[in-house]
């Protein structure tokens, strides 16, 4: 590994420990040169399926586009961030185990709802009326009530 203060390629790892629930290996390494020291993270690069949108596209996973999506719908919400990537990675994770060359946009949609609702009510509302694509009032009043059920 490269050295990202004096570019020499002779670094040395000093210490190593899992990271992100065991999904990354967190490397703290020193220069031989430079003597700087810095972490790199190591993690299994997976395949992840391509997304069938609405209208038939077929477009690669977009983890930031997942992230932005669940961090606009939980923006001002008392969610902590460790949760909503804990989340992501569960979806990521679930994505990559299932073996599936494409997914549909629904699919993914119905993931991202599951999430939410888990992480924050609110949050899962504000999601699914973009999602669903509500009209009128009544779809927000039958889905709250569908929360207060469970």
């Amino acid at each position: 590994m490269r050295c990202p203060f004096c570019s020499a390629q002779d670094t040395r790892v000093i210490d190593s420990r899992l990271a992100n629930e065991g999904d990354q290996v967190r490397r703290r390494r020193e220069c031989s040169v430079c003597k700087e020291r810095f972490t790199t993270f190591e993690q299994a690069e997976l395949s992840l399926p391509r997304v069938i949108k609405r209208g038939g596209a077929r477009v690669p996973f977009d983890e930031q586009k997942l992230r932005a999506g669940m961090l606009r719908a939980l923006e001002k919400r008392p969610v902590d961030s460790d949760a909503i990537e804990q989340s992501v990675s569960r979806i990521i994770k679930e994505l990559a185990t299932k073996g599936e060359r494409e997914i549909k946009a629904q699919e993914l949609g119905e993931k991202v709802m599951r999430e939410l609702s888990m992480l924050d009510h609110v949050a899962y509302v504000r999601f699914a009326s973009v999602y669903r694509s509500f009209e009128d009032v009544s779809e927000f009043t039958d889905m709250i009530e569908h929360l207060k059920r469970q």
